[in-house]
């Protein structure tokens, strides 16, 4: 007991006097479990608003669509059917609203209500000759309100109101389970992502139909006595040539969680960058630290300390604070994700918070602990080697002369020269930093590619110019892992900064007793990081665009205008340079002589 009292005492003692070290290591890992715990929390979320939409609308457990009415009475006499409605005739249909052009799919209803899937009206009242009635989403998407007049396939028709279904997949989704662009959409240039859904009267869907658009399909819908067996149903029942298809509530409850799976689908590998940028930060803090602590490490070994006892309190300081910040994570995951846990307009119905499982928590404290361990288990065990003597003399590294880098260097200005000098002598260092920068770049990368992928898949429908909620939900993802790396690359940078600094003391007190202004030193700190940054940011670009061809589900992936990549290249050069002026500033604040007569690198 006694030894781990002492562990933590020196391990408090080392947070307390580098304050805001620990606080920006709890930012930074901070950042990765809340990314994390929000992707987790994520999962099944919309089950409650989906079983509240089927409650309300008398969900089908079955969804069959047809190619002759007749083929609905094997179906409804089949066994475990207790109820059924339809079949309903279903047309391809073009609307026209505001300007708008798009597909739909027309379903014929009675004005009557049905046994099985009766759409929950939100406003307005039920279709009528004259009056349809527009699904929720699909409308949003239009501007369609109750009241407005809206030209279906040459006809101009009202909308008598706006309702939710749990019986098909919203838009943009309706064609989730497959369906099929004839000549008809394709003569208006529209996509399986441009359709939604409308219900309108028997009467008025059948006079819709042509010559060139015939009534082919019709809807059936079943209601079972055991639910859990519709897939069960489904297998037995659906016949790909000339019979019926079959579609499940479990089919369709899915199509509805797509928004938020798709959320889930960018948090995930953007907690993972953020995992590794948070990685290459906490092993330049902890080897920052390990410069800064030479002399102690070599007091506590003279002391009596062991090589165990001296790793043992380099581990501990991080893994505590590793602690704190993976519950400060889950706590700040937890209260955001119902932000992003709304389903959409396709339901009715909250999800509600998401709740923390055991198996969250064990996953987040562990993803936190790794994070720490891997970044601090080389500088402990560094520390641990170190002798007693050469800890003590904090003596000055020996650098190592490299003649073709002499040959190289020597013509350079000063603070080139001094910059690449520093460059070279901490490669390990200068790799994390070029690493760290590769990350941020990757994500920023990313979301130019992802905005480039939209407009040249959208560039290619009709100009209809529906918004699809999805690709809202993605952008908004997309810019706030940005945001995170940004702002995390920002602590990195700072923090790389500082132990370059640190660990160029003595140096820079030289060149400044040499005859180098305090401007040329900064400078030459500044090229130094802007060294190990230039090659992180130039891969991060083909990183950025092989992970959204990775996660997209287009079939192309457009590439992000050359104009935006030069610019983020650019810009976060000049951005390590900048912040690197933060520490360089203070540190040439000390006078020359005193660095030089404490003998300290």
């Amino acid at each position: 007991m006694g030894r781990i009292m002492l562990i933590c005492r020196l391990a408090a003692r080392g947070t307390r006097r580098h304050l805001a070290q620990a606080i920006l290591l709890l930012i930074a890992v901070s950042a990765t479990t809340t990314v994390l715990t929000m992707g987790l929390a994520l999962s099944g979320v919309t089950s409650h608003p989906y079983q509240q939409t089927r409650a309300a609308t008398n969900g089908p457990d079955i969804v069959a669509t047809l190619q002759d009415p007749g083929q609905a009475q094997a179906l409804i006499h089949a066994s475990g059917v207790t109820r059924s409605s339809g079949p309903y005739p279903l047309l391809d249909a073009v609307v026209q609203l505001h300007g708008i052009t798009a597909g739909a799919e027309a379903e014929g209803r009675s004005q009557a209500p049905a046994a099985v899937d009766q759409p929950k009206l939100l406003s307005g009242s039920w279709v009528r000759p004259g009056g349809v009635v527009i699904e929720r989403a699909f409308a949003q998407a239009l501007g369609a309100v109750v009241g407005n007049h809206v030209t279906i396939n040459g006809r101009q028709f009202t909308v008598a109101g706006i309702a939710v279904t749990a019986a098909m997949a919203p838009y943009p989704n309706i064609c989730y389970s497959g369906c099929i662009i004839g000549n008809f959409w394709y003569s208006y240039g529209i996509s399986a992502h441009e359709i939604g859904l409308v219900w309108m009267t028997e009467p008025d869907v059948t006079t819709l139909a042509t010559a060139a658009n015939p009534m082919t399909s019709y809807l059936e819908n079943l209601a079972l006595s055991s639910p859990g067996q519709a897939q069960a149903f489904a297998s037995e029942y659906s016949s790909p040539i000339n019979g019926p298809m079959l579609n499940t509530w479990q089919n369709i409850a899915s199509a509805d969680a797509l928004l938020v799976s798709d959320e889930q689908s960018i948090l995930a590998p953007g907690a993972v960058l953020l995992g590794l940028l948070a990685l290459a930060s906490v092993a330049v803090l902890v080897g920052g630290r390990l410069a800064e602590n030479k002399r102690r490490v070599g007091l506590l070994k003279a002391a009596g300390g062991t090589p165990g006892l001296i790793a043992a309190t380099f581990l501990a300081e991080n893994l505590i604070m590793a602690l704190i910040a993976a519950v400060a994570g889950l706590l700040a995951g937890w209260r955001i994700a119902p932000l992003l846990t709304d389903p959409g307009a396709q339901l009715v119905g909250t999800p509600g918070a998401p709740s923390l499982t055991a198996v969250m928590v064990a996953g987040v404290l562990c993803v936190a602990l790794a994070v720490s361990l891997a970044s601090s288990i080389v500088p402990a065990i560094r520390a641990a080697r170190s002798s007693t003597v050469s800890a003590l003399a904090d003596s000055a590294r020996p650098v190592r002369r490299y003649g073709v880098l002499i040959t190289l260097s020597r013509r350079l200005p000063v603070p080139a020269l001094f910059g690449l000098r520093l460059a070279v002598r901490r490669p390990r260092r200068t790799l994390l930093s070029a690493a760290g920068i590769a990350v941020t770049v990757c994500g920023i990368t990313a979301l130019l590619t992802f905005r480039a992928t939209v407009g040249a898949v959208l560039g290619g429908m009709s100009d209809a110019g529906l918004p699809d909620p999805a690709i809202s939900r993605d952008e908004q993802m997309l810019a706030v892992i940005t945001i995170a790396l940004v702002i995390l690359a920002a602590i990195s940078a700072i923090l790389t900064a500082w132990a370059t600094v640190l660990d160029a003391r003595r140096a820079s007190a030289l060149m400044r007793a040499l005859g180098a202004t305090s401007r040329q030193v900064s400078a030459g700190l500044a090229t130094a990081q802007v060294l190990s940054a230039l090659p992180g940011a130039i891969v991060g670009v083909p990183l950025g665009i092989a992970l959204v061809r990775v996660l997209s589900k287009a079939t192309a992936v457009g590439n992000p205008s050359v104009l935006w990549v030069v610019a983020t290249i650019i810009g976060t050069l000049i951005v390590v340079a900048g912040l690197t002026t933060i520490p360089a500033g203070i540190a040439a604040r000390v006078p020359a002589p005193e660095v030089l007569a404490a003998g300290a690198d």
